[in-house]
């Protein structure tokens, strides 16, 4: 079949793994601490990584003048942000945790906005004030007593750490492939991360069965096959249309978390999920 035919698909795909990946970051992170999870999750990656790049015919090699950027993209999209992500996570729920993730799009051009003095259009400044407002609704009302304002900041953190890290390699970006990019950043953030899981050695506990899966899930499905899939959809469906199946992700994790993880959003989370989803759209449409 036309790989082209099949992008939609590939798009659809990296929402339900991407969004997936919230229940098993939250399941995984009762047990194996935070930093070694992100640890443990890019030792996966980095090794896998160079077989998905082999599979598509890229190159990794990159020039030594972008490797110090290189370093502070790793340092910043995976060490910093899986950092807070995972300790956010551990602190909330998955699906409030997903939720303010899902403000990224709207971050990043209100940044833009800010710091490179990109004019915006008025749907984007209407959907930029729907999403923060949505978002002060579900911080001002957590869905249940166990919801931390520590857990918050994190995920802001993760936010600010993320839209840093697109900032910091738009331009190295462009001059490899993106798997290229990804694998070296992979590589410098798990580096990132070791020292932080050495310091989490005593609160290792031994893993079940299911943690392990989960450990292998993010690793090999989000970190690895998760990117190939979505490098793909981007090359068929334009930077644009792709970034419509990424608003998927908090969607796909409130659901499944209701099933699986048994979450219950009450009517100001959904209210202010539903206002984050739509200013997302209006931002980024």
């Amino acid at each position: 079949m036309n790989t082209r035919r099949l992008a939609p698909l590939y798009g659809v795909l990296v929402a339900v793994l991407w969004g997936l990946s919230f229940l098993s970051i939250k399941v995984t992170v009762a047990v194996v601490p935070p930093m070694t999870l992100a640890a443990a999750r890019f030792i996966l990656a980095c090794a896998v990584l160079p077989l998905v790049a082999l599979a598509a015919g890229e190159d990794l090699r990159v020039a030594r003048r972008d490797v110090p950027v290189l370093v502070v993209g790793g340092l910043l999209g995976v060490t910093l942000y899986f950092y807070c992500e995972n300790n956010g996570i551990l602190l909330l729920s998955a699906s409030e945790s997903s939720i303010i993730i899902g403000t990224i799009p709207v971050v990043s051009v209100v940044a833009e906005r800010v710091f490179l003095g990109t004019r915006l259009p008025v749907r984007v400044h209407v959907g930029s004030i729907l999403s923060f407002a949505g978002v002060a609704l579900i911080v001002a009302r957590p869905s249940s007593s166990s919801s931390s304002l520590l857990g918050y900041v994190y995920m802001a953190g993760a936010v600010a750490a993320w839209v840093a890290y697109t900032f910091a390699t738009r331009e190295v970006s462009l001059r490899y492939g993106r798997l290229s990019v990804t694998f070296w950043q992979s590589l410098f953030g798990l580096v990132g991360c070791l020292p932080f899981a050495l310091l989490e050695s005593h609160a290792w506990r031994s893993p079940s069965a299911v943690v392990v899966l989960n450990v292998l899930y993010l690793g090999l499905l989000c970190s690895a096959a998760g990117y190939w899939l979505y490098v793909a959809a981007m090359d068929h469906l334009g930077v644009g249309k792709a970034s419509v199946f990424i608003n998927l992700i908090p969607v796909v994790a409130v659901v499944a978390a209701f099933f699986i993880l048994g979450d219950h959003l009450g009517w100001a989370q959904l209210a202010g999920g539903s206002m984050v989803l739509t200013g997302v759209y209006l931002a980024t449409a």
